[in-house]
C-alpha cells in the first residue's frame, strides 16, 4: 500500500506534458468554443449585422456631393430638342451659327447638390428594423449553435470515456485469457485434459486481442471525433479523461424541467426568423408611397468664350487656360419635390404576399422543432428510468459473472469442469463488464439528452 502511495503521489506531482493532464468536460467545451470554426464564422457574421445596422441607421442622412470638371472644346450649337438619354450627350452651349466652326477654348464647373429624401411614409425606419432583426436572427443563430455544440462535445467527450473504460475491460478479458491459457497448457502437457483444451484456449486469446484491437480502434475514432470538435488537433498519445463523475448517479436526473420556448436557444433562433420574415413583409409596404424630397443645387460655371461671342462676334473668346477655369457665373436652386412610381404597387403586393407565405413556412418549421422537443423530452424522461435501472443492475451482473468465472476456473483446475464451461464463464463475464460501462455512461447521457431538450444545458453542466 506504501508503493501504491508513493507511485500515486509522484504521479500527482509530475503530471505528463500537453495533453497527459486530466482533461475536464468544462475545459473541453470551453477550448471548443473558443477553437472551433463555425462559431468563429457565427461571430464573424454577428459583427457583418452589427455594421449594417449602423449602415442603416445612417441611410436617413442626406445625400451631398460635389463634383468639378474642367473641359476644352468647341461650343456649337443647334436649335432643336435633346435628351440625355443615360448621360451620354455633351452639355455644349452657345450662339446657333449657320455652320460649323472649330473654335474652341477651356471652360470649367463646379457643382455642390444636397438631396434629402425626408419622408418617406417611415421606410427608413423599417429598414432600421429589419437590420435589426436580421442582427437579432444571427445572434439567436450564433447562440443555438454554441449551445448545440456544447452538447456535442459533452455527448463526445462521454463516448471517449466509454471507449476508454471498454478497452480497459478488453485488456482485463485478454489477461485472464492468457492466465487460463497458461493453466490449460499446464495441464495438457501434465496429461490432465486432452490437447483440444489448449486450441481452445489459444483461439479465445486470438479472440480477446482482436476484440482488444477494435476498442483501441473505436477509442481512437472518439478521440478524434471530440478533437475535431474542439478545433485542435488529437494529441498523439491520445486525452485523459476525468472519470470520476461516473461512480455516482447525477442529481439533476430526477427533475422534470418544461420546455420554455422564450428560453430555448433552437426556439428562440427560429422565433426570430419569423420576426425578421414579418420586418421584411413591413419594410416592402413601404414602397407602396410617394418619397418626398428637399433638394439643392449652387454651381458656378467658367469659360473661355466671352459674353460677347456671337454670330456676328466669333472672335470673342481665348485660348488661356488660367482666365477660362474661375468661375464667373454662378446659380442656387433648392426646391421639394415628390417621386412616385404609380405601378409600384401592384408589384409590391406580391412581394409583400410572398413575405407572408415566407413567414408561414417558418411558422410552420418552428411548430415542428417545437413538437419534435416536446417528443424528445417524454422519450428521454421514460430512457431515463431504463438507464437508472440497468446502472443499478450492472454492478450486480458483473459480481455474478466474475464469481461463476472463479468457481469454473477452480473447478477446471481440479478436473471438475471443462474448457467450454470456462470459456462460457470468461465470455459471460467478459460481456458484463462491457455492459457495464455502457450502463454507467448511458445514465450520462440520457440526462445530456433532455438537456439537450429542454434547452437548459445547466441541467448537466452543473453535476461536474
Amino acid at each position: 500500500m506504501i508503493r501504491i502511495f508513493l507511485f500515486l503521489l509522484v504521479v500527482g506531482l509530475y503530471p505528463d506534458p500537453g495533453f497527459g493532464q486530466i482533461l475536464s468536460l468544462k475545459d473541453a467545451i470551453q477550448r471548443a468554443l473558443s477553437n472551433y470554426g463555425l462559431l468563429k464564422a457565427g461571430e464573424n457574421y454577428s459583427r457583418a449585422s452589427s455594421a449594417l445596422v449602423k449602415e442603416a441607421n445612417r441611410e436617413y442622412l442626406p445625400d451631398l456631393n460635389i463634383s468639378l470638371q474642367q473641359d476644352y472644346g468647341t461650343i456649337n450649337a443647334v436649335n432643336g430638342p435633346v435628351y440625355g438619354f443615360r448621360g451620354f450627350a455633351a452639355a455644349s452651349g452657345g450662339p446657333s451659327l449657320p455652320s460649323q466652326n472649330w473654335n474652341s477654348a477651356f471652360g470649367a464647373l463646379y457643382l455642390a447638390n444636397i438631396n434629402w429624401d425626408f419622408f418617406a411614409f417611415g421606410r427608413a425606419k423599417e429598414k432600421v428594423r429589419v437590420a435589426q432583426s436580421q442582427l437579432n436572427m444571427d445572434i439567436s443563430n450564433l447562440d443555438q449553435e454554441k449551445f448545440q455544440h456544447r452538447i456535442r462535445v459533452s455527448g463526445a467527450y462521454l463516448n471517449l470515456l466509454a471507449a476508454q473504460r471498454l478497452i480497459r475491460s478488453q485488456q482485463s478479458n485478454l489477461d485472464r485469457s492468457i492466465t487460463l491459457r497458461t493453466q490449460v497448457v499446464a495441464r495438457v502437457l501434465n496429461g490432465l485434459n486432452p490437447g483440444v483444451d489448449s486450441s481452445l484456449a489459444n483461439a479465445e486469446v486470438s479472440n480477446a486481442r482482436i476484440a482488444l484491437t477494435d476498442a483501441i480502434d473505436n477509442e481512437q475514432e472518439q478521440s478524434n471525433q471530440l478533437a475535431q470538435l474542439m478545433g485542435i488537433n488529437a494529441p498523439a498519445e491520445g486525452f485523459m479523461l476525468d472519470s470520476f463523475f461516473l461512480s455516482r448517479i447525477p442529481g439533476g436526473i430526477y427533475d422534470t424541467p418544461a420546455i420554455k420556448p422564450a428560453d430555448h436557444p433552437l426556439l428562440k433562433y427560429y422565433q426570430n426568423r419569423i420576426l425578421f420574415s414579418d420586418e421584411q413583409a413591413k419594410y416592402f409596404r413601404t414602397f407602396n408611397f410617394p418619397t418626398f424630397s428637399l433638394f439643392g443645387i449652387y454651381q458656378g460655371r467658367g469659360s473661355g468664350f466671352s459674353w460677347s461671342y456671337s454670330v456676328i462676334n466669333q472672335d470673342a473668346y481665348t485660348h488661356a487656360y488660367w482666365s477660362a477655369i474661375g468661375p464667373t457665373r454662378s446659380n442656387y436652386l433648392v426646391g421639394v419635390g415628390m417621386t412616385w412610381n404609380l405601378t409600384n404597387p401592384l408589384r409590391i403586393q406580391q412581394q409583400v404576399s410572398a413575405q407572408k407565405f415566407n413567414s408561414m413556412g417558418l411558422k410552420n418549421e418552428y411548430d415542428l422543432v417545437n413538437q419534435n422537443l416536446t417528443d424528445q423530452l417524454l422519450l428521454y424522461n421514460t430512457k431515463i428510468k431504463n438507464a437508472i435501472a440497468n446502472y443499478l443492475e450492472a454492478p450486480i451482473q458483473v459480481r455474478a459473472a466474475q464469481d461463476a468465472y472463479t468457481q469454473k476456473s477452480v473447478m477446471y483446475a481440479n478436473g471438475l469442469s471443462n474448457i467450454v464451461d470456462v470459456t462460457q464463464a470468461l465470455f459471460g463475464l467478459n460481456r458484463a463488464e462491457t455492459s457495464r460501462d455502457i450502463a454507467y455512461t448511458n445514465v450520462w447521457q440520457v440526462l445530456l439528452l433532455k438537456a439537450a431538450s429542454t434547452g437548459d444545458f445547466e441541467l448537466f453542466i452543473k453535476e461536474f
